[in-house]
C-alpha cells in the first residue's frame, strides 16, 4: 500500500513538471540584454526558459554561425556562441538573433570587449550621486558626471534583493554609460573601468551587484557554508536555529541566491570586491570565510581561477570609544590574509579614508587602484606599479629599527604626501607597550625610534581603527599597514 501511495506520489510530480514546462513562456535570463558588452575571447552563453523539449537557436553578426539547441523537460536551456577576440580602438555594435518556437528576439548595440563583476556591500554600491542620508556622493561629482561620456563602458546594476532560493531572473538593465546613466551607478567601479577602457582601448561592461550592509555569508552559497565544518556551525547552523534574531543583510545565502546565481552563466573577465565593514567583528574567521565564497563563485562560474581583486578597509574610527583601539587593523590583516589564494590583489586605501564618515567620498582613487592591479595582473601591464610599499623585513640595531620593504612595491623610491616624516608607526620593547615612534627614509628603508624605547622587539605601522596615512612610494600608493610582531592584544 505504501509503495502504491509512494508511485502515486511521483507519477503526480511528474506529470505536474511536465505541465508546468509546457506552459512555460519563452524567458531570456536578465542578464542577456540589448546594450550589453560580451566578454572576448570566451564562449558566450545564452540562456532561460522555454516550453518542455522546444528548439531555440541563436546567431550572432560576428560570425553568423548558427547554434541550435533544446529546452529540457522543464523547459531549461543553454547555448554558447564563440566570441572572437577584441581588437583595439574597434567598437563596431553587434547583435544577436535569438529564435524559439513562437518567435524571435533580436538583441542590439552588443559590443564585444572586458566584462567584470563588481560586488560587495555599501562602499561598492555607493552612487557617483549624492543619496541621502547615508552618503555624499563621490567627490567632485559636479565635474565628474558631466564628463563620463562612454558609449563603449556599459552599466549594468543589479538591484537590491534577496531569496531563499535560487533564480536565473535579476532586476537590472544593462545601459550605456553617459552623464545620464552613471549617476545612480557605483563610483568605484565606474572609476575602475574608465582606467581599463582608457588603457585596453576596447569595451568594458561593468556588472554592479552589491547590496548595503550585506556580509560575506550573505553572498556565499549555502553549499559551501554547509560543506565546511567550522563555516556551518558559524555561519548557517545559528541562522537556521535563529532565523528572526539577525538583520536580513546577515542571513546566509540571501543575496547570493538572487544577485549572484543568475550571473554564473555570464563569461566574465574577473570579480572586484568591497566588502568587510559588516564582519569586523569577525577577523578569526573572515578569511576562512572569503576565500570560501570566492572559491565557491568561481566553481559556479566555471571560467577558471577568476582574478579577485579586493579592497582593504578604509579608516573609521567606529564612534570611537565603541570599539577597541585596533581591532579594525585585526581584521585587515584578515583581509590581507586572502592573498594567499591565487590570483587575488589588494588595494589599499589608509590615505583616503575619512574616520567620522564608513562611506569615505575619495571613490577616485579607490577604483583606479583597482584598475591598477588588474592592468598590471589580468593585462599584462608590468610597467604598471600597483603596490605601495610592502613591508619585508626588519633590523634592531643602537636602539633603532631598520626596516625593509619588497622591492617591487619601492617602485621608483620611498616619499610621503606633502613632505612631512611618515606618521603611524609605533614601536615597542619586550613590555609589548607601544610607543609612538619617529620615523625617517633613509633610501630604499625606514629607520624608526622613540626616546621611550631604548631596546625595541617590535614595530607596528598603521596598525589601529583609522590611521589616515601619509606614507607612499613615488607612484603615490600608500604602504601596506603591517606589524613585525605577532602579538595577541
Amino acid at each position: 500500500m505504501k509503495f502504491k501511495k509512494l508511485l502515486y506520489s511521483l507519477l503526480f510530480f511528474m506529470l505536474h513538471t511536465q505541465l508546468y514546462a509546457k506552459q512555460q513562456t519563452f524567458k531570456l535570463a536578465t542578464a542577456i540584454q540589448s546594450n550589453m558588452v560580451v566578454q572576448q575571447n570566451k564562449a558566450f552563453k545564452i540562456w532561460g526558459l522555454a516550453e518542455a523539449n522546444e528548439q531555440i537557436s541563436a546567431q550572432a553578426s560576428w560570425d553568423n554561425k548558427k547554434v541550435t539547441v533544446t529546452a529540457s523537460v522543464n523547459g531549461e536551456w543553454l547555448l554558447q556562441l564563440a566570441v572572437p577576440k577584441a581588437k583595439p580602438g574597434d567598437f563596431k555594435p553587434h547583435y544577436i538573433i535569438i529564435k524559439h518556437t513562437k518567435g524571435e528576439v533580436k538583441l542590439d548595440n552588443i559590443l564585444i570587449g572586458e566584462v567584470w563583476l563588481c560586488s560587495g556591500q555599501s562602499n561598492m554600491e555607493m552612487t557617483m550621486l549624492p543619496a541621502p542620508p547615508w552618503h555624499k556622493g563621490v567627490l567632485d561629482y559636479e565635474t565628474e558626471i558631466p564628463e563620463a561620456n562612454y558609449p563603449n563602458i556599459r552599466l549594468f546594476k543589479v538591484k537590491r534583493d534577496t531569496s531563499s532560493s535560487k533564480t536565473i531572473f535579476v532586476d537590472a538593465k544593462w545601459q550605456v554609460c553617459s552623464p545620464e546613466t552613471v549617476g545612480t551607478f557605483s563610483g568605484v567601479a565606474y572609476y575602475f573601468g574608465v582606467d581599463v577602457f582608457k588603457k585596453l582601448n576596447i569595451p568594458v561592461g561593468l556588472v554592479l551587484s552589491a547590496y548595503g550592509g550585506a556580509s560575506c555569508q550573505a553572498f556565499t552559497a549555502r553549499e559551501v557554508l554547509e560543506a565546511d565544518p567550522q563555516l556551518k556551525k558559524k555561519y548557517l547552523n545559528k541562522y537556521l536555529l535563529q532565523p528572526d534574531s539577525v538583520i536580513l543583510t546577515n542571513k546566509p545565502s540571501l543575496m547570493y541566491n538572487k544577485m549572484i546565481y543568475p550571473l554564473i552563466n555570464l563569461s566574465i573577465k574577473g570579480i572586484l570586491w568591497y566588502q568587510g565593514e559588516s564582519n569586523s567583528w569577525d577577523r578569526g574567521m573572515y578569511t576562512k570565510l572569503c576565500s570560501a565564497m570566492l572559491e565557491g563563485w568561481r566553481s559556479d562560474f566555471k571560467q577558471g581561477d577568476l582574478p579577485f581583486y579586493f579592497v582593504q578597509m578604509t579608516p573609521f574610527n567606529w564612534n570611537k570609544k565603541s570599539y577597541p583601539l585596533n581591532e579594525y587593523a585585526f581584521f585587515r590583516e584578515a583581509q590581507e590574509a586572502i592573498l594567499k589564494v591565487k590570483n587575488t590583489g589588494m588595494a589599499i586605501t589608509m590615505d583616503v579614508g575619512e574616520p567620522d564618515d564608513i562611506h569615505p567620498r575619495r571613490k577616485k582613487e579607490v577604483g583606479q587602484r583597482l584598475a591598477k592591479i588588474a592592468l598590471h595582473k589580468s593585462y599584462g601591464f608590468k610597467d604598471i606599479n600597483y603596490l605601495g610599499p610592502q613591508y619585508k623585513a626588519c633590523k634592531i640595531k643602537e636602539g633603532k629599527v631598520l626596516i625593509s620593504f619588497t622591492k617591487e612595491s619601492i617602485a621608483e623610491g620611498l616619499r610621503t604626501k606633502y613632505g612631512f616624516s611618515p606618521k603611524h608607526f609605533l614601536i615597542a620593547g619586550e613590555d609589548k607597550k607601544f610607543y609612538p615612534a619617529e620615523a625617517r627614509i633613509q633610501g630604499d628603508k625606514v629607520v624608526v625610534f622613540a626616546a621611550e624605547v631604548k631596546h625595541p622587539v617590535a614595530v607596528r605601522y598603521a596598525f589601529q581603527n583609522y590611521p589616515v596615512t601619509n606614507f607612499q612610494n613615488k607612484s603615490n600608493l600608500p604602504a601596506v599597514p603591517f606589524r613585525t610582531d605577532n602579538w595577541n592584544e
